[in-house]
């Protein structure tokens, strides 16, 4: 199953690759066990409210994820994060959506598109934009869709893709975003902890 996930991989490297190569960065990614960086910067949500990760974070932990609108992963993807978030949040997470691309490039990734998909989708947590792409920066976030999941006490315990089947929802074998989310629910040790983000490059904003 992962070699056909990097066989996708490959087939949406071309859609997921138009932007200018000057607008792609390639961080290191936030260490399990870490704490959430930036926690109190206040985002801007598609629904005109501020938050920030710590005004949402949930007494059983918090849930991170990286996506957008245009990015063919993304939309494979979802359903399932909404799924997933919106499960999460019942289940005592705070759970933030996060838009790090710049609509400068595909305006798809703009507020109002981000209002209709929060929308469409029956968002119950909300999905925020990164305006300036710091904190997708500083998490060293670079893909979307891209999670980061954090236990009640604010550490790092599995970062990285929702599932082993992005193309097929029924497929799935190895749910390690759902996994993660219900074992920690549960107080129990998440069993994999980190996988490889799957999805397109995030088109950064430029560094001022």
């Amino acid at each position: 199953m992962i070699r056909s996930l990097l066989a996708l991989a490959a087939a949406l490297s071309i859609l997921c690759c138009l932007a200018p190569a000057a607008l792609a960065d390639d961080p290191s990614p936030l260490a399990l066990g870490s704490a959430a960086p930036m926690r109190e910067t206040m985002l801007q949500g598609a629904d005109g409210r501020e938050r920030s990760i710590a005004s949402v974070a949930g007494a059983k932990g918090t849930l991170v994820v990286f996506t957008c609108n245009s990015c063919p992963w993304a939309k494979m993807w979802q359903e399932r994060v909404a799924a997933i978030g919106n499960e999460a949040l019942k289940l005592g997470f705070g759970v933030l959506a996060v838009n790090a691309n710049d609509p400068a490039v595909n305006p798809e990734d703009g507020p109002a598109e981000m209002a209709k998909r929060a929308k469409k989708l029956g968002l119950r947590f909300p999905y925020v934009v990164d305006a300036t792409s710091y904190v997708a920066r500083a998490f060293g976030a670079s893909r979307t869709p891209e999670a980061f999941l954090f236990d009640a006490k604010g550490r790092l315990v599995y970062h990285g893709t929702v599932d082993d089947n992005a193309r097929d929802a029924n497929a799935v074998k190895q749910p390690w975003l759902r996994d993660a989310v219900e074992a920690v629910a549960a107080g129990h040790t998440v069993a994999t902890a980190e996988t490889k983000a799957m999805g397109c490059s995030i088109k950064f904003r430029v560094k001022s």
